[in-house]
């Protein structure tokens, strides 16, 4: 059975709990429906406002490069699969928290995926 992170707030209100843009120790960390408004939830505004442009800026850079270039190195194109990867991360993320705030998305990830998702490539760069 799902648990759907459903809090109360003070006034007896339910809310969802508010998946934030960021981990702890690689855990999810999750902001109260009573906090909205406050000092973490407009940090969390600021940092996934600040992922999606990341994101935007990674993409533009991307597709230049690979636009541009007939013989793309090795080092360069695995060093735009893993911009691209973690900006697609952090993009999936806020649509995640979006979606739950909106009541669209279940609160309750894959187990599999979210760990997949989590995992840092390795590279040797």
């Amino acid at each position: 059975m799902a648990n759907k992170m459903v809090q109360e707030d003070r006034g007896g209100n339910a809310g969802s709990l508010r998946l934030l843009p960021w981990t702890n120790e690689g855990k999810a960390c999750w902001l109260s429906p009573a906090s909205e408004g406050s000092v973490i939830s407009a940090m969390a505004d600021v940092m996934e406002a600040e992922q999606v442009r990341d994101g935007r800026e990674v993409l533009v850079h991307a597709r230049r490069l690979m636009e541009t270039s007939d013989q793309l190195d090795l080092h360069v194109l695995k060093f735009i699969a893993v911009r691209l990867a973690e900006c697609l991360s952090d993009v999936l993320r806020v649509a995640e928290s979006r979606g739950i705030r909106l009541g669209v998305a279940d609160p309750t990830p894959d187990d599999d995926l979210g760990e997949s998702l989590e995992e840092e490539p390795k590279t040797s760069e």
